[in-house]
């Protein structure tokens, strides 16, 4: 409730400060859909700020200091935020959409998500994977698990901000995770429900769940500006920092595995821009009309609230799918 408030208090004039500074707003794709040159041109970027400022505020008044976990999650959170915000002020000054350079922007999510992973581990000193519909006993990474960890990291935080390319698309699908999440963490963080359940028991997890009902909050009132035709964009300030926080949260209740079917929608979304590149490199040829998959659907010839209300079922869907997995074993 906080951060809802904070975001619609605020809102307006960041967004107003923003469309002043800017100028031209974010640049569109020239190969992207060419409806996206006509409605989307002139909007500005970066309004994952918004998000970030009243899921930051609304965490630091209602969280408990002592806890690892929420600082680890913030400081992946405000790392990427500031990883895609440099990216987005890149690409608003430079008129470009490119951005800054995909090493050097790995590079240094690597090292938040590698700190991150690291904070939490140190915390709970488990080191094991575990399998979701599986009741037996869990994978033994070791060492090799703080890699494992910063990968989800990453990943989740690039799969998000791959999503987030029509109005509402990525937004939606954010707060329905975290709502799931907000349930995983709780459960992870009582040894009776844990214990019930068959599933990892850390003890202080259920601190996230004020992290992700932050994120709900000002998702919510975020998508009030962002719903079509969108005032502002979240640009990789907030895709980049949301995704993050939710591959942070997933490495800290153990759930890794679960988030890839929760946030089954970001995989596919990466998926298709990978599978895509790959075929064009070695055979000149593309897999779908355009990459991500949300642009293939645009070209075949859905309209732009048809993919986004559609991909927003799937999200759903798949959402009540990697909450099956506590019960299913």
């Amino acid at each position: 409730v906080t951060s809802l408030i904070v975001t619609f208090i605020f809102g307006p004039k960041m967004i107003r400060t923003l469309r002043m500074r800017q100028g031209k707003g974010q640049p569109i794709r020239e190969d992207g859909p060419a409806s996206h040159l006509l409605t989307k041109r002139g909007t500005p970027t970066m309004g994952g700020l918004m998000i970030l400022t009243s899921m930051v505020a609304s965490v630091l008044l209602w969280m408990d200091l002592s806890s690892i976990y929420v600082w680890a999650c913030l400081f992946v959170t405000l790392g990427f935020g500031a990883i895609g915000f440099l990216d987005d002020y890149d690409k608003v000054t430079k008129a470009s959409h490119k951005g800054l350079s995909g090493k050097m922007r790995l590079i240094f999510e690597f090292l938040i998500a590698g700190v991150a992973a690291w904070m939490i581990v140190n915390q709970h000193g488990n080191t094991a994977l575990y399998v979701p519909f599986y009741n037996g006993p869990a994978i033994e990474l070791g060492p090799f698990y703080f890699c494992f960890a910063a990968f989800v990291i990453v990943a989740f935080g690039n799969a998000v901000n791959l999503t987030d390319g029509l109005d509402g698309l990525a937004t939606m699908p954010v707060i329905i995770a975290s709502v799931a999440f907000m349930m995983i963490v709780y459960l992870v963080g009582r040894e009776d429900y844990a214990s019930y359940l068959g599933i990892p028991y850390v003890e202080g997890a259920g601190d996230l769940a004020v992290v992700c009902a932050a994120i709900v909050g000002a998702g919510l009132a975020f998508l009030w500006f962002n719903a079509p035709p969108a005032a502002v964009f979240m640009g990789d300030t907030g895709s980049l920092a949301l995704g993050g926080a939710l591959g942070a949260i997933a490495v800290t209740a153990h759930h890794e595995v679960v988030l890839g079917i929760i946030g089954g929608l970001f995989v596919l979304e990466a998926l298709s821009v990978i599978i895509q590149v790959f075929f064009y490199k070695r055979t000149g040829r593309r897999v779908f009309k355009m990459a991500p998959i949300h642009h293939h659907f645009e070209q075949m010839g859905w309209s732009e609230p048809t993919v986004v209300i559609r991909f927003w079922i799937i999200s759903f869907i798949l959402a009540l799918a990697g909450l099956s997995t506590l019960k299913l074993r």
